[in-house]
């Protein structure tokens, strides 16, 4: 465990974090299908309290800003290790002095009958010390992707949860967010054809200037530089575009270690999915190049391109090659965080399913252990069929949010 100095240092270091999304419009879903039910605004005292762990980047440019809006949640406790920083956030929001916590007196919490849900915003290597904490401390927990550094890890958090009877739900934030609902759903429909090849390409560029960017740098911080970081959402859509688990990997690397940014990191790193379909899925991240997040599937009838797909906003779905009677997606932009926390909520209150559980979150820890494994062997093959299968399809479950 870290001492307190340096742990202060890296969770306010921030996170840029590449987390992602587009917004909304309607689309017929697969089978019967009913209109999208808006979600009226609750009393605040009617509202589920989120403390939010980490106040970096992420969380002060969007998930606190998304908590003022949110329909379920709202803001009750903020966790700094800046006092200083604490105070000032705390009083821009109207929480209490005793609201602020530290990391030395996190688990004080137990004891706040303010806070439902703690949110985790800090570096990956800290998600797994402060989620079962939480945990025991009888809070619901979300947690930033990836949500650990090790399958150890991701299955320690796991188990907390169970044997604190807690919900842990890890941001997959396309799960909820209209775009990626609609792509799911225009290939559930099976409209295009069969899918046969998906390619995921998420990158950016880094710099060790950026405080933020640091630590995703550091190994044992990040737990796998830009896969940790961008590629996790390329492996993650893969799988839910498809809705299906690969059975095997390989996966190879190129990466400059005179590049002071990759130390300890690979930097360029490709890996390619078999799925028990036979569709493949070929997927790149990298930390050396101009930012995307983009992906495509190419299916028997046409093609779906998401250009870019994952972005907070900004985001494009078209579809080449097939009927212009099938028309373009008409996607309308929405707050993907506020969307996401009051997902959340309402798992808490059990008016909705836990979509992107502890589970989903793990099964991505390990396919970035293996594509890791099949780079350091050189491209091998991995076998990745963990009999893994997600409890709820988004697009059968999720719905479609009117936008505001």
């Amino acid at each position: 465990m870290p001492n307190e100095i340096s742990r202060r240092t890296l969770i306010e270091l921030g996170l840029a974090g590449a987390s992602v999304a587009v917004a909304g419009a309607a689309i017929a879903k697969p089978g019967p299908s009913a209109e999208p039910q808006d979600r009226p605004a609750l009393p605040d005292n009617d509202k589920i309290g989120f403390a939010v762990v980490g106040l970096g980047k992420l969380a002060l440019g969007q998930i606190i800003p998304g908590l003022k809006t949110a329909k379920s949640a709202k803001l009750v406790a903020v966790v700094s290790g800046d006092p200083v920083k604490a105070k000032r956030i705390a009083a821009e929001n109207g929480l209490p002095a005793d609201a602020i916590y530290n990391y030395t007196d996190y688990d004080r919490m137990a004891k706040d009958p303010r806070i439902q849900v703690v949110y985790i915003v800090l570096p990956n290597a800290m998600h797994a010390e402060y989620t079962i904490r939480a945990l025991k401390a009888g809070k619901h927990v979300l947690c930033e992707k990836p949500m650990a550094t090790s399958v150890a890890d991701g299955e320690a958090m796991i188990a907390a949860a169970k044997a604190a009877d807690r919900k842990l739900m890890i941001a997959y934030r396309c799960h909820y967010e209209p775009l990626n609902l609609v792509a799911m759903r225009r290939l559930r429909s099976g409209s295009l054809g069969k899918p046969r090849i998906v390619t995921t390409d998420m990158g950016r560029q880094s710099t060790l200037s950026d405080p933020s960017d640091a630590w995703r740098l550091d190994m044992k911080m990040s737990g796998g530089g830009a896969l940790a970081d961008m590629g996790v959402y390329g492996i993650n859509a893969a799988r839910y575009l498809l809705n299906e688990e690969p059975i095997e990997v390989r996966a190879w690397a190129k990466t400059d270690r005179t590049d002071p940014r990759f130390r300890t990191v690979e930097d360029v790193v490709s890996w390619q999915f078999r799925f028990p379909s036979g569709t493949i899925a070929n997927g790149t991240t990298s930390f050396s190049c101009a930012g995307t997040m983009a992906y495509q599937v190419f299916c028997e009838n046409g093609r779906l391109v998401a250009d870019p797909g994952c972005f907070y906003g900004g985001n494009k779905l078209s579809l080449i090659g097939v009927p212009a009677a099938q028309g373009a997606p008409k996607i309308t932009e929405i707050d993907q965080f506020e969307r996401e926390m009051d997902w959340m909520a309402d798992v808490v209150r059990g008016k909705v399913p836990l979509v992107t559980p502890g589970e989903e979150g793990l099964q991505d820890v390990r396919l970035m252990t293996a594509i890791l494994e099949s780079v350091a062997k050189g491209g091998a093959t991995v076998k990745t069929g963990w009999a893994y299968k997600r409890a709820h399809d988004p697009a059968a479950v999720v719905d479609l949010p009117h936008p505001a």
